[in-house]
């Protein structure tokens, strides 16, 4: 009864989440608000669904970017910081920190904005946990200053309501433009290209239908006989019905034979066709997206090369990728542990120790580690033999 009690007391004194969205009626907005979600964010979203790779590129760059430790001076403080990234609730189905920052990466990447909140408790005397805004109920504004951005939640019973505690509020803006609050997102290039890649993919689909579907053409053709000429109408009757009979046997799995008297000639309709070779404009419009993605090919299981390793300018290029979204994540992870530092009495400054990249294969890795250190060897011994006057024996 006590574990009951505390569990209903925690889920009693958690305070109201400033951007969750009340529903009633609708209101109208006002003017000069930025909605974070609009047609063409909602445009991404389908392009997601409609294109797996994709949907599986942006996975993948979340599960690229890694884990991260927090750290800071205080031992205890440490230990209470260590337990709170481990466990703080993730809206109601998932615990951790790290699994904040995927679902909040994720959200960046697609709609090029992201929303969270550090929920405290009813007394604000601890962190309950972190929340998921939906963009579809947060709008933005500019400030007093173009330094600052004010965040509103759009309540149907109210119309806008701007965040009172705006240092509990997360937001986030990928490649913003010049002079503008909101950013853009990842996708932003990549409707026109979408748009082609379906086209190619549907035209794929009705050939197949078309030519792999296979369909018959049967033609009677009469006699110069007056009588054969006479009873055309019904001769053509009878073999249909008797071609039809025969077509819905084979759906059965039963064989049976079609004879007929005369002249009739039986040709499968789009036998003669070719479907067109669609390898080469869809490589093109894959090249485009994986290009605008900056994920190496293979990786989404495309198999353009004989080589199936990554290059070191390849990793190079996907691991300065990655540490640009850790730079735009840093600041985000240090809010939500300074403000829980905060809240227990703690001053210490957090750290964020970001996992190392590693996407390099361990024997390539330590192939690598070796030429470098016989290369510094050689240069050591080049400038002892200069500054020394040779080798001495």
């Amino acid at each position: 009864m006590g574990l009951l009690n505390r569990k209903k007391q925690q889920q009693m004194d958690v305070q109201n989440v400033q951007t969750y969205r009340d529903s009633s009626h609708p209101f109208s907005s006002l003017n000069g608000y930025i909605p974070l979600v609009s047609n063409e964010t909602r445009l991404y979203e389908s392009i997601r669904e409609a294109v797996p790779i994709i949907d599986a590129a942006i996975m993948k760059i979340v599960r690229l970017v890694g884990g991260f430790d927090v750290e800071c001076d205080n031992v205890s403080a440490q230990r209470m910081l260590k337990d709170f990234y481990d466990n703080v609730p993730i809206g109601a189905s998932s615990k951790g920190m790290e699994s904040f920052v995927a679902g909040y990466l994720e959200n960046l990447l697609t709609y090029g904005n992201a929303v969270g909140e550090i929920v405290l408790s009813g007394d604000q005397s601890r962190v309950a946990g972190l929340y998921h805004a939906s963009l579809e109920n947060i709008e933005v504004k500019e400030g007093k200053t173009p330094l600052e951005a004010d965040i509103f939640v759009r309540n149907n019973s109210f119309g806008l309501t701007q965040v009172k505690n705006t240092q509990l509020v997360l937001f986030s803006a990928l490649n913003p433009p010049a002079a503008k609050v909101t950013g853009v997102s990842i996708l932003k290039s990549l409707p026109f290209v979408t748009e082609i890649l379906l086209r190619i993919f549907q035209s794929v689909g009705q050939n197949f239908d078309r030519v792999g579907n296979v369909r018959f053409a049967v033609t009677y053709k009469p006699s110069g006989d007056s009588l054969d000429k006479s009873q055309a109408r019904e001769r053509a009757m009878q073999i249909a019905s008797e071609w039809s009979d025969g077509m819905n046997a084979c759906k059965n799995g039963q064989v049976k034979d079609f004879v007929a008297v005369g002249d009739v000639d039986i040709k499968v309709i789009g036998a003669d066709n070719q479907i067109i070779d669609t390898q080469i404009p869809v490589r093109q419009m894959l090249e485009q997206i994986v290009a605008k993605l900056s994920i190496p090919p293979f990786l989404l299981g495309l198999n353009w090369s004989t080589s199936e390793r990554m290059s070191k300018q390849q990793a190079d290029i996907l691991t300065s990728e990655l540490e640009y979204y850790r730079r735009i994540l840093t600041p985000t992870v240090l809010k939500i542990c300074r403000t829980f530092l905060r809240i227990n009495g703690y001053t210490c400054e957090p750290r964020i120790c970001w996992n190392t990249i590693n996407l390099q294969d361990e024997i390539e890795g330590a192939k690598a580690r070796l030429y470098n250190a016989q290369a510094q060897k050689l240069e050591n011994e080049n400038q002892i033999n200069q500054h020394g006057g040779g080798v001495k024996n």
